[in-house]
């Protein structure tokens, strides 16, 4: 055992992704119960200082998606309150979770983007927008502050623009339209500082939409990604240069699509992903030989070793 400090995993909270999250955070307790870990459950929906103050928490295990657990919010909560925590520091956590930033910083780095627009609600009109994005259709539509495909649409015709705006805004203030690139999308693990390797994620539907992510039978996930050699090892590059440039810490999944000319585009990266046994990082772990359990010890010594996250 790495430490005999109280741990809590801090799951649930009051984003779009509480459910998924959840599952992240029961699959990551009954890992760290199972290892002799002294660990305890939080929902972090309620007032979350009092519950790690109550609980006597002394390392906390983020298993949080979207909203304030993966922008940097309780992250600062934590920097604030003196307790290391999992994964990357506020700064990495707001950037990654902010499409528009993450691009941008992106393409600092020399990592391609998808040709891309940046709407806000009060420069909402149809007209307007369909005279400025200089890229052809299909589209893709998303807020700009949001997982799991959570808000997303494939536009393919004008008429379908209105209603899958109105679909994004209900996730924040600003939305992102996106060229529609048809190719493989390819998902990179990052753990420490190496890429492990990757799952290509195959859709019955047109894109990774949430329903597919998290309905049985609705998509195909290939280890090692169907791919060439040179392209796969291209991703795992770029993927550990996208983590990087973030600032990221601990661990992080980066989302790509390789078109059929063989050019890749990062979709982005998740500073938080999915922990459930089944979740893409678990199943690139175990596809370089890192079950569950020791993925999940291996989170927290990263945490203590790079000083808790901070950032």
């Amino acid at each position: 055992m790495l430490t005999g400090k109280k741990i809590g995993v801090l799951a649930g909270g009051t984003s779009a992704e509480r459910e998924v999250s959840l599952k992240s955070g029961n699959a990551i307790f009954k890992a760290l119960k199972d290892l002799g870990y002294n660990a305890v459950f939080i929902d972090a929906s309620g007032n979350l200082c009092e519950e790690l103050k109550t609980n006597k928490i002394e390392i906390a295990f983020v298993a949080l998606h979207g909203g304030h657990g993966e922008n940097g919010a309780v992250q600062g909560l934590l920097e604030v309150m003196g307790l290391p925590y999992t994964g990357s520091g506020i700064l990495a956590s707001a950037v990654a979770m902010d499409k528009i930033a993450s691009k941008k910083m992106f393409l600092h780095s020399g990592i391609s983007v998808t040709p891309y627009s940046v709407v806000s609600r009060q420069d909402c009109f149809k007209d307007l927008i369909m005279k400025s994005i200089l890229f052809d259709m299909p589209w893709v539509v998303k807020p700009s502050a949001e997982g799991s495909s959570i808000g997303v649409s494939i536009v393919k015709a004008e008429s379908e623009l209105e209603g899958a705006l109105k679909g994004a805004f209900l996730y924040g203030e600003t939305v992102i339209i996106e060229k529609y690139v048809k190719g493989k999308e390819v998902q990179i693990g990052i753990l420490g500082d190496r890429a492990l390797g990757g799952v290509e994620v195959r859709p019955s539907k047109e894109f990774y939409s949430y329903e597919a992510k998290y309905t049985p039978g609705m998509t195909q996930y290939i280890l090692p990604p169907e791919i060439s050699k040179a392209d796969y090892e291209k991703l795992c590059v770029s993927a550990l240069e996208a983590h990087r440039a973030l600032g990221c810490k601990g661990f992080s999944r980066v989302d790509f699509i390789l078109d059929g000319d063989g050019v890749s585009y990062i979709l982005e990266v998740n500073t938080l992903p999915g922990m459930t046994e089944t979740s893409l990082l678990p199943k690139i772990a175990r596809l370089a030989g890192i079950e569950f359990p020791q993925l999940v010890e291996e989170m927290l010594r990263l945490a203590i070793a790079d000083g808790g996250g901070r950032a």
